[in-house]
């Protein structure tokens, strides 16, 4: 049975021994690329966010009605012979199923691949109980011969080599097996499991839809393993959990369309199996296949009443949040996930398998959004990752010293400012010439040296903001800088880049004093409460009636206003509209001199400087800004060079840096290895954050690349 650890530094030991299998990390990035062009094939001429927009809305319709869903099913399917279960807890469900096997004198099982069967452990419960079971889809069937839990929930035996297939089935067969002869391993687990199938006294299924006004059961494979398994032996069982209700065809229709798609980047699977009834079955009882289904709760209706995790069910189980993420490319399932994996897996494993599972991983997120970006439903993954984070430590009382820390410096402005001043006095002698710290602070250990950290500015901007700031008559615009930590108290000369440009554009800068923190770290440690006192005060900063615009120069601020800010102010009274109000004005650094001021080549020097590109993933998906950015460099007479992956994260995640180190290093070194690959000049990106990893990796490696914001580069071409 898996389990996962429970504590912090037992977990990262998990995660080094992944990070050292080589072929895990080649074979996950090698599908990680090729899905992203796969996929964008699929869903080439297709609204692909219409489609998911129709999903979600589709999906929260009849959340609150699961039961309403399962009663009319249950009419349908036992009118039409079908004996059907509720089974409230993992050990009821494989129970059920054990009982409908002895009172069939069932001895041998084929089973199609079911997370729903994996997160009960049926195949544990069932063999202890004597029966023989054999997972007939291929990658389940190896898995399984090797005592192992999926690694992916669409492509369980993606962590193997051809090398560890060969080896397992020469055991199986007693024959030696070439790894090179792909088919002919294939041939090996058709003869195996062919027998297995006509033996079978019981067949075992999942079910991706259960469509209440008929009793369907739907099945999406690409094996046909499924259709042998539902059809060849005399008893079927199905297992499902609540959320597979679907209202009607149609909706089951609609979600097909997606899946496929979204897993694997098919247009369509090559089976989509729909069962309506017992057949007819000449070895069953009286002509026809003893059917059952069995609907596992496991708190799924408890959930679906949750104001806030309700939206978890959605889930379609289509795996697209694993191929994505940046984490999971690095050490697969195994170690990114219990049963479930990837996003979804860091929320579900707290639900269905207790906080003890979910403690360590639930912090293993970077909140890049990646997952957000593709789910097939429109499921906030990010969010109720975090969700999931600050539950566990209110359930659990005492919290780690950095929240107790964190809660009493940010909730007072006053304090954190005059802590960040005297930290950048105190820092003299970790100090170098060049703005970056000679050796690391003594409370870092040795896995953080794999970037420099820069030094704090030793006059933070707002200190500077009056005497560098001209005052304009009759403006055209005004606007608001927000400026967050990093601007404000380590890359003060990014504003500086701001005030020489817009002076030179006519718009009148401001810079509100009472702004502090945007309040994304503290809500991405779960300290939920902070974030939104943190948002009232920044709120009330900044007076909405005197700007036309509120400017961010870093992507992860203006994500978390525009994003986090409604939610977490909601229901605060005369904050709404004000919220709402911010949000219409909050915009980015090349938005507005593309779109607002729209800036023309004629106003930029020529021949500029070879760049390549990182785009922040809270810009590309927090503020869904993509073309500006790249429109930006080449007007302004950059030469714009493509990067391989350049939405992919650059590793930083604020504290998960810092939590994780190991993981963001092996982010970094890609994304660095993309960019020396491009023969770029420069390094352009559009977040402090993202410099502050970006050109302290760069500086470890004495790469000649420059980093700069996109505020700096900008102002270098420009023709004064």
């Amino acid at each position: 049975m898996i389990s996962t650890p429970p504590d912090l530094k037992s977990y990262k030991t998990q995660l080094r021994r992944a990070l050292q299998n080589e072929f895990l990390a080649t074979t996950l990035r090698t599908f990680a690329s090729a899905y992203r062009l796969s996929r964008a094939n699929a869903f080439e001429g297709l609204d692909a966010t219409h489609l998911v927009e129709e999903i979600a809305r589709g999906k929260d319709a009849a959340i609150p009605y699961l039961q309403e869903l399962f009663e009319q099913f249950r009419s349908r399917a036992e009118a039409a012979g079908v004996k059907v279960h509720v089974a409230r807890t993992p050990r009821e469900a494989n129970e059920i199923i054990a009982s409908i096997a002895r009172s069939n004198d069932v001895r041998k099982i084929v089973k199609s691949k079911s997370m729903t069967a994996e997160e009960t452990f049926l195949n544990d419960h069932l063999e202890k109980e004597g029966f023989q079971v054999t997972e007939t889809d291929l990658g389940e069937w190896i898995i399984q011969l090797r005592g192992e839990g999926p690694s992916h929930m669409v492509m369980p035996a993606i962590h193997l080599s051809r090398k560890e297939v060969a080896e397992l089935f020469t055991g199986v067969t007693g024959e030696v097996q070439d790894p090179d002869d792909i088919a002919g391993m294939v041939q090996v687990a058709r003869k195996e499991l062919r027998q297995a199938y006509v033996e079978a006294h019981m067949g075992i299924s999942g079910a991706n839809f259960a469509v209440a006004e008929t009793g369907t059961l739907g099945l999406i494979t690409n094996e046909g393993n499924a259709r042998l398994v539902t059809t060849l032996p005399p008893v079927h069982v199905a297992m499902l959990g609540f959320e597979k209700l679907v209202p009607d065809l149609r909706s089951a229709l609609r979600i097909l369309q997606m899946l496929p798609r979204n897993a694997t980047g098919q247009a369509i699977s090559t089976y989509v199996t729909w069962i309506t009834g017992a057949n007819q079955c000449a070895t069953g009882p009286d002509g026809r296949k003893a059917m059952h289904v069995v609907f596992l709760d496991n708190g799924r209706l408890t959930l679906a009443r949750d104001p806030v995790f309700a939206e978890a069910l959605r889930c379609i189980r289509c795996g697209a949040c694993a191929n994505v993420c940046p984490i999971y490319k690095l050490v697969g399932g195994h170690n990114y996930g219990h049963v479930y994996m990837g996003a979804i897996g860091l929320i579900l494993t707290y639900f269905y398998h207790g906080r003890e599972n979910a403690r360590a991983m639930v912090k293993n997120c970077l909140n890049c959004q990646a997952c957000k970006s593709v789910c097939a439903s429109g499921i906030d993954l990010p969010r109720l990752i975090r969700e999931v984070h600050r539950k566990i430590l209110k359930e659990e009382g005492t919290k780690p010293v950095k929240n107790v820390i964190l809660n009493l410096v940010l909730r007072n402005r006053r304090l954190f400012h005059f802590l960040l001043r005297r930290a950048s006095l105190a820092q003299s002698p970790v100090a170098s010439g060049e703005r970056v710290m000679r050796h690391l602070p003594f409370f870092f250990d040795r896995e953080h040296e794999f970037r420099s950290l820069p030094l704090l500015a030793g006059t933070p901007l707002r200190d500077r903001w009056n005497q560098v700031n001209p005052s304009l008559e009759n403006p055209r615009l005004r606007v608001a800088l927000f400026g967050g930590c990093l601007v404000d108290f380590v890359y003060p000369e990014q504003a500086l880049a701001l005030v020489k440009l817009f002076a030179a554009h006519d718009v009148q800068l401001e810079y509100p004093m009472e702004q502090t923190c945007c309040g994304l770290p503290a809500e991405m440690m779960g300290e939920k409460e902070t974030a939104r006192q943190v948002a009232l005060q920044n709120l009330h900063s900044l007076d909405m009636s005197r700007f036309d615009h509120i400017l961010t120069l870093c992507a992860s601020c203006g994500s978390h206003l525009k994003e986090s800010y409604p939610r977490l102010l909601e229901g605060e009274g005369d904050a709404e509209p004000m919220v709402r109000g911010m949000v219409e004005k909050v915009t980015d650094f090349s938005s507005f001199m593309i779109n607002v001021l729209q800036v023309s080549p004629r106003q930029f020097q020529e021949g500029g400087a070879k760049t390549a590109y990182h785009s922040p993933c809270h810009l590309c998906r927090g503020l869904n800004v993509t073309g500006e950015p790249r429109e930006l460099l080449t007007l302004a007479g950059l030469e714009y060079t493509p990067s391989r992956d350049e939405d992919v994260c650059c590793g930083f995640g604020g504290s998960f840096s810092v939590d994780f180190p190991m993981l963001s290093a092996e982010i970094l070194r890609e994304k660095l290895d993309h960019t020396e690959d491009t023969g770029a000049d420069v390094l352009v990106t559009d977040c402090p954050g993202c410099v502050l990893q970006l050109r302290g990796g760069l500086d470890k490696r004495n790469s000649s690349i420059r980093v700069k914001h996109m505020v700096e580069i900008i102002a270098e071409q420009k023709k004064w």
